[in-house]
């Protein structure tokens, strides 16, 4: 059964990449279907969709949105990073005794960290993979490596539900809702207590932390059919971590080596942040995290553990290659989301989905949707920013709680990156590995998580 299993998810992982272009194209194609569909089904004339997709609503609407998706994933990427993270992963990846508990140890860690951090859950879980892989192999342990770099991977298939999440933090504010529909939003704005506390994500993402390491590690191969990280050119020690710049001199050398700014910067934004702790009259610990609250928490985590200015930038820098998605394609996903609001093609979607579904109903639909949808806009915000209208706009008219519906999209996004190679490159490069010798395990994870989640949607 465990083979068959694994034969069946390397066989949709193979047509997966074989039938997805670029996400980039994929972008241009969707803008162009939705754009198709809006002149079709409301009376906005060609003229006044152009307008739609290239005025300030449109292609430059998500200016905001996109940088905060980009700090996020540079900001975690260099807690990864850093030197202690690095001889803390290596620590830990001297612990499994076995194939099935170095496979359950990355699972399982690779998971938490993304629902701490989806930027220090990708790049944690591709050093914890490789560093397992080595230790294991160094240690006489036949354990095989595309398993671990695929287990290390599956903090991208519950990042959603974690507290970097794109859309239940993007709801908790009138402003973030105003900038999502373009204007006066159908719901009011959605407390964390509502979404990411809540029972529902609670019940999916502990739920979720407990199967699939237990699914990823029935799939770990015996004997022979183990294949060590030597077998794809990886051994033992880190990753490659790129230039390091010119050397320079003097004061300025110094300023650049020095902490002195790191910890300068860390002041300020302690004095910031004490408002996560001090007595206030509104919501306080994590009910007030932002995505901006985040970005500078981790800012200042990143700066405590690189220490010094000279190398938080070069983390940083190594992290930057990863946004040229997010940079590229955003604006196209603001264009969508324009022609969608200002034609009124949202409102119609939203009222037919509404229409259709009903309490029960609507919830699975919706993340049904999504998941299929993020096959073709593989960022979470970038498809909050498409689906998300819809989605609230169905749920004010069929009566549902509007966070079931934020959560559903969250779900059926973070659940089908278990196919999507976007997000897996940081990994992909980390590991050493093609995207063929982990899509396979990635697969049967996705079907083992999608199936939970279809539970919890049933049931509470």
């Amino acid at each position: 059964m465990r083979d068959l299993l694994a034969r069946a998810g390397a066989a949709a992982g193979r047509l997966a990449g074989r039938a997805m272009p670029d996400p980039f194209v994929l972008a241009v194609l969707l803008t162009l279907v939705v754009g198709g569909a809006a002149l079709a089904l409301t009376d906005t004339t060609l003229p006044a969709l152009l307008d739609l997709w290239g005025g300030d609503a449109g292609v430059w609407g998500l200016l905001r949105f996109g940088m905060q998706m980009c700090l996020i994933l540079v900001t975690g990427h260099a807690v990864a990073d850093s030197a202690p993270a690095r001889r803390l992963l290596a620590r830990v990846a001297e612990a499994p005794r076995s194939a099935r508990g170095a496979v359950l140890l990355v699972s399982a860690l690779a998971m938490a960290l993304g629902l701490v951090h989806w930027g220090v859950g990708l790049v944690g879980g591709a050093l914890l993979a490789r560093a397992v892989g080595t230790a294991c192999e160094r240690r006489g342990i036949a354990v095989h490596y595309p398993l671990l770099a695929a287990a290390g991977f599956l903090g991208m298939m519950v990042w959603h539900g974690g507290l970097s999440g794109s859309a239940p933090l993007k709801v908790t504010t009138e402003a973030d809702l105003r900038e999502l529909f373009g204007g006066t939003p159908p719901v009011a704005p959605i407390g964390l207590d509502r979404t990411l506390l809540g029972p529902l994500n609670l019940a999916v993402s502990l739920g979720q932390l407990v199967l699939v390491p237990f699914v990823m590690a029935a799939m770990a191969p015996r004997g022979t059919a183990a294949r060590p990280a030597s077998a794809f050119g990886v051994r033992e020690g880190p990753a490659p971590a790129g230039p390091t710049g010119e050397a320079r001199g003097g004061v300025v050398a110094w300023l650049d080596g020095s902490p002195a700014a790191s910890l300068l910067l860390v002041l300020l934004i302690a004095g910031w942040a004490w408002r996560f702790v001090a007595p206030a009259s509104g919501p306080s610990g994590l009910l007030r995290l932002t995505p901006d609250a985040l970005n500078l928490l981790m800012l200042a985590a990143g700066l405590l553990l690189h220490r010094t200015p000279r190398a938080y930038v070069r983390a940083v820098e190594r992290a930057a290659t990863a946004c040229a998605g997010i940079i590229l394609q955003f604006p196209l996903y603001a264009g969508i989301m324009g022609m969608m609001n200002g034609s009124g093609l949202s409102a119609r979607l939203a009222t037919a989905v509404g229409d259709a579904a009903g309490p029960v109903s609507l919830p699975l639909l919706t993340f049904a949707a999504a998941a299929v949808l993020n096959l073709f806009v593989p960022s979470g915000g970038g498809q909050w920013a498409i689906q998300g209208p819809v989605a609230l706009r169905a749920a004010a008219q069929a009566g549902v709680a509007p966070e079931r519906l934020v959560m559903a999209v969250a779900y059926g996004d973070q659940l089908t990156n278990m196919l999507q190679p976007f997000w897996a490159l940081p990994l992909l490069a980390v590991t050493g590995l093609p995207i063929r010798e982990i899509v396979g395990y990635t697969a049967i994870a996705m079907l083992a998580g999608g199936a939970w989640i279809a539970l919890a949607f049933t049931v509470l």
